[in-house]
């Protein structure tokens, strides 16, 4: 097996506004260079909303080779509809479902068994996967950030690759290409230093010191929406009143410094609170 790094470059900043407008980019840049490909070959594999049926057959007697089939599951849906315009333009390559959360990724890896899943590290519902759920896929993990804690996360999910989301369309088809065939896309150095801090022996993540403020029914409240949760659910869950609940949920957001419940899960899951 051979390792292979394509160098990317990783998202500027964390903010939301930022990583909106770079998914728009990805989608325009994607639907253009879709447009010759799509005039040139009618009968291109594309992908529209939700799943199609699978992959077009090898044309009788021409001896041509059955495309590759790639799902997608991420939380924009901008970086799908980029991807699926991609995906639609090459004559390799045919998109059979997109998801926008981790539970149904799960399921439709299972369902389908696509050959490459192009997989958001910071999907909710993503937490609780573990390699064998995703059965002979290879997955690509994307993350905004290139960081120790995030290629640790792909590891646990058994990923055959650690991608920058914000990376170039061609750059990420060139991925799914070289996944199929067994290489494994991983940044050495990036590899080495977190290898050298798990042999530390201790926990290798600490936790952040914001979660030092939440109380302990507070933790109860992340954990739940770190899975999914509403507040009628968490309510339910707790006995406790719905705007019992929306005043924990507001403490949350606040102590944590994020902006809504959808950060507050992704912050969960990067930071590896106990959910």
């Amino acid at each position: 097996m051979s390792i292979r790094f394509d160098s990317m470059v990783p998202i500027p900043s964390n903010h939301p506004l930022l990583r909106l407008v770079s998914s728009l980019v990805l989608a325009i840049t994607a639907m253009a260079l879709s447009v010759p490909a799509a005039h040139a070959d009618p009968r291109a594999p594309s992908c529209a909303a939700g799943e199609l049926p699978g992959p077009r057959p090898p044309a009788a007697g021409t001896g041509a080779t059955a495309p590759i089939t790639v799902l997608l599951a991420d939380g924009q849906v901008f970086f799908r509809l980029g991807m699926q315009a991609a995906i639609a333009g090459q004559p390799d390559l045919a998109c059979v479902a997109e998801v926008g959360d981790g539970a149904a990724a799960v399921a439709e890896i299972q369902r389908l068994r696509p050959d490459v899943a192009l997989v958001d590290l910071d999907l909710p519902g993503l937490d609780s996967a573990a390699p064998a759920d995703f059965a002979a896929t290879r997955v690509l993990a994307l993350a905004g950030e290139h960081t120790d804690e995030n290629l640790y996360r792909a590891l646990r999910l058994g990923a055959a690759g650690f991608l920058p989301r914000s990376g170039p369309v061609d750059g990420l088809l060139a991925a799914v290409r070289t996944a199929v065939h067994g290489t494994v896309l991983l940044d050495p150095a990036l590899t080495r230093r977190l290898v050298t801090r798990l042999s530390a022996g201790a926990d290798p993540f600490p936790a952040a010191p914001e979660l030092g403020t939440l109380t302990p029914r507070e933790r109860q409240v992340l954990g739940l929406i770190a899975h999914g949760k509403t507040n009628p659910e968490i309510a339910q869950a707790l006995g406790i009143g719905e705007q019992t609940v929306k005043t924990h949920v507001s403490r949350v957001l606040t102590k944590l410094g994020v902006r809504d419940r959808v950060h507050a899960a992704v912050y969960a899951h990067t930071h590896r609170v106990e959910i």
